[in-house]
């Protein structure tokens, strides 16, 4: 298949999936742990009011891109050649990543920023330097190695205010997380149409507000610890917690994103120091289950912003852990509790095509008897 003709093909896909459906909007909670051998685990949920029909897709290298441009239109922006192949999972048939991880060990994903997410206007002139907010995950990925490469990149390149008409008229709003190799985070944001690069000592993303909020909002939650407190003595009288658990008394467990955000901060920061990254893949899996949103919890009407346009149960439709250090990328879907693994060390990363996986797999048990 000659490159014309695969450019052709994603345009058209592009296109169709922009003209008739609602994207990138997903609220999400993500974090990295580190492994005392030098590797990184990463972890992220997706939530969504609209199924997403998700499937996990590698592109290669050498893979010709249509940039969206100011237009709305594929190829009518910044058009690239992929540099790195990506392995991650894309929404609703389209050749775009909401999530993934690049052979470099570069890892991470789009969350939605429905109330801060506002993009650069972009000048039909420069529409060639640009590329649509939906494109911002597999352009970092597919390009660059370490998170300084990132902020370089981005800096010479803009996110223009192209739409997806079935989404409002509006562009897909969203915010990028990213991680390297090396454990250096950075989040991506563009509010009141500027870029915004902000390193990331935390490790954690989640939502709205935007992401110097949530960090500032950590002091509120200074007192917690995962160190369980002594009893409290009032005129020679002890006072003893009820049970084990008093050191995080206060942890917020509702399903808000400043919430989201601090209990993802305490329940990483807990975690030993000893364990190995194909330790911290299991660790990762149980934090997960902090965030997994069961059916019925979240009842979102169309108007709200994190339905996608459409009403209907929020649930998490899938949860991702990756090791950046033994090159493996796991999934959970919905449909099941299996875990399915990827192995980025078998991948092609010359192939001539996008390869895609389907992972709605029936449920599966081991057996005991």
């Amino acid at each position: 298949m000659s490159k014309t003709f695969i450019r052709k093909s994603v345009s058209t896909v592009i296109a169709a999936a922009m003209a008739v459906m609602p994207f990138a909007s997903n609220a999400c909670t993500s974090f990295l742990l580190k492994g005392n051998d030098g590797g990184f685990v990463y972890g992220r949920t997706m939530e969504f009011g609209l199924p997403l029909k998700s499937e996990l897709i590698v592109i290669p290298r050498n893979f010709a891109v249509p940039g969206v441009g100011v237009d709305s239109k594929p190829g009518t922006g910044l058009n690239w050649t992929t540099k790195y192949a990506v392995a991650g999972m894309n929404g609703l048939g389209m050749p775009v990543l909401v999530d993934g991880m690049n052979e470099k060990g570069l890892v991470g994903g789009l969350l939605n920023a429905p109330n801060t997410a506002s993009y650069q206007a972009v000048s039909p002139a420069d529409s060639a330097k640009s590329i649509a907010s939906i494109q911002m995950l597999m352009y970092a990925l597919t390009n660059f190695a370490t998170v300084d490469e990132v902020k370089e990149g981005f800096k010479k390149i803009y996110v223009n205010r192209s739409i997806i008409p079935a989404y409002h008229n509006s562009s897909a709003p969203v915010r990028m997380t990213l991680h390297d190799a090396k454990g250096k985070s950075i989040v991506i944001e563009y509010i009141k149409g500027e870029l915004v690069l902000t390193d990331n000592p935390t490790g954690v993303m989640t939502n709205d507000p935007a992401f110097r909020e949530q960090l500032n909002n950590i002091g509120n939650y200074a007192n917690l610890s995962s160190v369980e407190r002594s009893p409290l003595v009032i005129n020679g009288a002890s006072f003893v917690p009820p049970s084990s658990g008093s050191g995080l008394h206060g942890l917020p467990g509702d399903y808000l994103s400043p919430s989201r955000f601090i209990r993802a901060l305490f329940l990483t920061k807990s975690v030993p120091n000893t364990y190995t990254s194909a330790q911290q893949t299991n660790t990762a899996w149980h934090i997960l289950g902090s965030f997994d949103i069961p059916p019925g919890a979240i009842s979102l009407p169309a108007s709200n912003a994190y339905g996608g346009g459409a009403g209907g149960v929020e649930i998490t439709e899938w949860t991702v852990v990756a090791d950046n250090k033994n090159m493996m990328y796991y999934v959970k879907m919905f449909e099941s509790t299996n875990v399915q693994a990827f192995d980025f060390k078998k991948v092609d990363v010359n192939a001539k095509e996008i390869k895609h996986y389907n992972l709605n797999k029936p449920q599966s048990y081991i057996a005991i008897n």
